[in-house]
């Protein structure tokens, strides 16, 4: 027999989970309630939520006075979307041919993988810098978006789950006439749809929230992403931290909406299940 916990847990468990909502969710409604603020207000310091002079010309400033805030946005957005389609194909196709067909150096290219996943990316940067510039690609999309359209991890995963689908809705397609191809488009992939969301989340914020990889391959302004046009409306002697909150609210939403509307599939993806 289970033995149930004690009512009291339960409330303990509770308070610190509301505690851990509230430490997280502060410094964003303040982030918030700063990008009505002016710039003034601001650094004049003080935690107040609610702002003395509401006003909305600070998102004005970004989308109307700033010519390139829009490109930055579009250049954003192309990124991530261009990588997320990348990865949810590339990573799922590799990650099943390694969960199901045997070729000659499987194992080998399974081992690979695990490998490179435990190489931080801030070691490759240089090495990815120096094959940019001989490819020509410097200040270019493909320097953006290349590099960013496989991932180990992701191919790890999506291995994982391919290993525990059923097999016997393979060996049925077989019959039916299906091709490995035919298997993997048309009952494989619509299947894993739980573990595509789940990546979909990560690559997508990760590529969105990326800035490393843009401040060494790009230094043309128009080519800039948005985490790098954030970083011009800081300078050396003045930083206009009401820009940049107003920015960082435009820059949040994307990645909220992507995550609020992929929330269902996210715990079914993070299982690594292939059946109901």
């Amino acid at each position: 027999m289970v033995k149930q916990p004690k009512p009291w847990v339960k409330y303990v468990i509770y308070a610190l989970l509301f505690l851990y909502a509230a430490v997280t969710m502060v410094p964003f409604l303040w982030a918030l309630s700063s990008s009505f603020k002016t710039l003034e207000e601001i650094v004049a310091g003080g935690i107040n939520f609610i702002p003395k002079n509401f006003t909305l010309q600070n998102y004005y400033d970004i989308f109307v006075r700033e010519p390139l805030f829009l490109r930055w946005m579009s250049n954003s957005a192309f990124i991530a979307v261009v990588a997320t389609v990348c990865n949810i194909l590339f990573n799922s196709m590799a990650g099943y041919a390694l969960a199901r067909i045997d070729f000659i150096g499987s194992k080998v290219m399974f081992l690979i993988i695990l490998g490179v996943q435990m190489i931080p990316g801030q070691l490759t940067i240089v090495p990815a810098y120096l094959i940019m510039k001989e490819l020509g690609w410097l200040n270019s999309y493909a320097a953006l978006t290349v590099p960013m359209m496989a991932n180990a991890t992701f191919t790890f995963m999506m291995r994982q789950f391919f290993i525990n689908f059923p097999k016997e809705l393979e060996e049925a397609s077989q019959l039916d006439g299906l091709t490995r191809f035919g298997i993997f488009f048309r009952i494989a992939l619509p299947l894993a749809v739980p573990a595509l969301a789940a990546q979909m989340i990560f690559v997508f914020m990760g590529a969105w929230n990326e800035f490393l990889k843009p401040l060494m391959f790009v230094s043309d302004k128009s080519m800039f992403t948005l985490t790098l046009g954030l970083n011009t409306f800081k300078g050396q002697y003045i930083s206009y931290w009401n820009y940049i909150m107003a920015a960082s609210m435009v820059f949040t939403l994307p990645a909220l909406l992507i995550y609020a509307f992929f929330n269902r599939f996210f715990i079914k993806g993070i299982t690594f299940t292939g059946g109901k």
